[in-house]
């Protein structure tokens, strides 16, 4: 049976550590670069995180909304982005946060996880609030190798209402997602393909992280104020390299220039290390 995603990834974790280099090329970063919030300074910024990733990240995570925003164009960069990456041995996680129904989901799950498509990652997240049952297109392809995290506890104040709303069981609905993909996880041997976002920021959840049976992604370390060591108390009952604990700003801060983009990179992989 060939490795699931999850497999692959808790590799990289051990060989690597477990930093994830998010690439979000914002105007304001733009700016404090130096360079143009144009397509070329879109590619300059983010060859220029992917390169100071390669070697020292275990993944690198894509910020769509950030190509996006230059329509087509913005999208061949991201092509290539997907493409460097591949070619170094760089796991790329989409951050689309894509979910819908039925057929489109099976669209959507075609663009981002199959081999024929330009924008094919190792990993996309995905929103289950038009049902976590709704998204079995983007499972699918996760059986077939490819992995997805679903969105359970955002990093944002703004999702809390929403993420701790009780179902008709009165069980919170973070809860209630994560207790749904560790049901999923149980049919792959090892780490399975289908992991959860859950934020640094948030208080632990009931459902114990220890279970779970595939990665976790982890945002709001840096900028938004969370630590290698609070993240490291959070999962502290977790298997080792289950965690991918993503940060962008607080690498990108470092740059333009490439030894300190890659000294930034370094030092972040090992402070995670150490708590994780």
């Amino acid at each position: 049976m060939a490795d699931t995603f999850g497999q692959r990834l808790q590799e990289r974790i051990r060989a690597l550590g477990p930093l994830c280099v998010g690439i979000d090329p914002s105007s304001a970063l733009l700016d404090a670069w130096g360079r143009p919030d144009s397509i070329e300074g879109l590619e300059f910024f983010s060859l220029a995180v992917l390169e100071a990733a390669i070697g020292s990240a275990a993944a690198v995570k894509p910020q769509i909304a950030y190509f996006e925003r230059f329509g087509s164009s913005g999208y061949r960069v991201l092509e290539r982005v997907i493409a460097d990456a591949h070619d170094a041995d760089v796991l790329v996680i989409a951050d689309a946060k894509r979910g819908d129904i039925g057929a489109t989901n099976d669209a959507y799950a075609a663009a981002w996880l199959e081999d024929a498509s330009p924008l094919c990652s190792d990993a996309v997240t995905i929103s289950p609030y038009t049902g976590v049952a709704a998204l079995a297109p983007f499972f699918a392809r996760a059986i077939d190798g490819r992995g997805v995290f679903v969105l359970a506890a955002t990093s944002n104040d703004e999702g809390r209402t929403l993420q701790r709303a009780r179902t008709d069981r009165d069980e919170a609905i973070e809860d209630h997602v994560l207790g749904l993909v560790a049901e999923m996880n149980r049919r792959d041997e090892g780490l399975g393909a289908v992991g959860v976002v859950l934020g640094a920021t948030r208080d632990r959840p009931r459902f114990d992280l220890a279970r779970l049976g595939g990665p976790y992604l982890v945002p709001g370390v840096g900028v938004q104020g969370a630590t290698p060591e609070q993240v490291g108390r959070l999962f502290e009952r977790c298997p080792e390299g289950t965690v991918l604990v993503n940060v962008a700003r607080a690498v990108a801060e470092s740059g333009p220039e490439k030894a300190a983009l890659r000294d930034a990179v370094r030092r972040w992989r090992d402070n995670l290390t150490t708590f994780l």
